[in-house]
């Protein structure tokens, strides 16, 4: 018996969003279109009203002035002669010598003389109105703007204080349910994406963290006891310092990146460092290794006061002083450290003779495991992260480092930070 089929399953239905509900009269919903026009139009008209009842009342006053007779009369004469006097029209004070074709004549010209001056007289104080209707259109209309856009102005301050790393910031954008408060709210549900993403990131991080440095250090130290036995064949203690060697590699390389993960974000929490004690601790931590290579680490270091995480600012100078030194000539090398204060800006230097660097190699060299003549391994100078490091902790505190080829070989680094 064949089986029945079964029957056609209807569609599941979509999931209604309130947030993308339409409402029930779309045309009545006060957009920042609709606002704009209402307000633009209803200023446009009050406008027009005001101008047409000043011309109105304008237009009444200079009609009442034009209709006053031009001329009066002032006796009448026992032959029946009348005496004109006029102060607008003098050519008809003496009438009795015009004829009547020439005595209608002058009055006609004294009333067009009257009108011309009545419409002029229109003109001049229609026009002084207008402008004064302008003005305050301009004013009232800049004003208006201003209130409508604020809302534009809080997504820009949010936006900016975003852009420097406090993703805790929203901009909860009360209002009319317009295209304003529509796009403030898809941005605070942006932002609060990325706080959930950077917040994973930073408990990856600290996971990794305890993950990596503990077996890490295990190894560490099971190589150093295996290496302090007096009895252990020397080819065994070679190959336990070499993977010693490895090991201690491998924790830099982890230093590194958990320090290069942290330090791109914005320092929160700020104190006062003094570069120039960071250098001189920077300096007093490489003398050591300097020494062992023949260079020498002079230079100054004046007072350059700026607000960050000492730790971190400290990294950068000993990362720069340690490059300075480990890639520097085999003989009569010198590296100088020098610490100012230049157009409001602290001002860190450290310039070192060395190896020729080819102006087009110099961004390479800010990127991760990117090191001079592009090699990755093998080396005992690093992991390849130091300038990395030191450039994300630049921007962390809201400055910069550039990096200039000096005559002869040799590098000029200038850490410029905001004091």
């Amino acid at each position: 018996m064949a089986a029945t089929p079964a029957p056609p399953q209807a569609p599941p239905k979509p999931t209604w969003d309130p947030r993308r509900a339409e409402p029930s009269f779309p045309w009545l919903r006060p957009t920042i279109r609709i606002r704009l026009t209402l307000l633009y139009g209803g200023m446009f008209l009050i406008a027009g009203i005001l101008l047409l009842s000043i011309i109105y009342l304008l237009a009444a006053q200079a009609i009442s002035t034009g209709n006053q007779p031009p001329f009066k009369i002032v006796s009448v004469s026992p032959s029946n002669e009348i005496k004109v006097a006029s102060a607008d029209c003098p050519a008809v004070n003496n009438a009795s010598g015009l004829t009547l074709n020439e005595f209608n004549s002058a009055i006609s010209a004294c009333i067009e003389d009257r009108r011309r001056i009545a419409l002029d007289d229109l003109l001049s104080r229609s026009l002084l109105a207008l402008l004064g209707l302008a003005i305050i259109a301009f004013a009232f209309g800049y004003a208006m703007a201003g209130r409508v856009l604020s809302p534009l102005g809080r997504i820009t301050r949010t936006a900016r204080a975003v852009a420097g790393s406090d993703l805790s910031r929203r901009i909860e954008l009360d209002g009319p349910d317009d295209e304003l408060k529509e796009l403030a709210d898809t941005f605070d549900e942006m932002l609060e994406r990325l706080q959930r993403a950077f917040t994973a990131q930073q408990r990856f991080v600290g996971n990794a963290s305890h993950e990596l440095r503990t077996p890490l250090a295990i190894n560490r130290t099971l190589l150093e006891v295996h290496l302090s036995d007096p009895q252990a064949p020397v080819e065994l203690q070679q190959l336990g310092k070499t993977l010693l060697a490895t090991n201690e590699r491998s924790e830099q390389l982890v230093e590194g990146l958990l320090l290069l993960a942290r330090s791109d974000n914005q320092i929160v929490e700020r104190k006062p460092v003094d570069l120039a004690e960071v250098a001189e601790q920077a300096v007093d931590q490489v003398h050591a290794e300097a020494e062992a290579k023949g260079v020498v680490i002079r230079g100054e270091q004046k007072p350059a006061v700026v607000q960050g995480n000492g730790v971190l600012l400290e990294r950068i100078a000993l990362n720069l002083v340690q490059n300075a030194v480990r890639y520097n000539v085999p003989e009569g090398g010198w590296v100088e450290v020098t610490t100012e204060v230049q157009h409001g800006q602290a001002v860190l230097i450290v310039s070192n003779t060395g190896p020729v660097v080819p102006a087009y190699e110099i961004d390479n060299l800010f990127e991760p495991f990117r090191r001079l003549r592009t090699e990755r391994t093998g080396s005992d100078k690093g992991v390849g992260l130091g300038l990395s490091i030191v450039r994300s902790v630049a921007r962390a505190h809201g400055g910069h480092i550039s990096a200039q080829p000096r005559e002869g070989g040799g590098l000029v680094m200038r850490v410029t930070l905001p004091i």
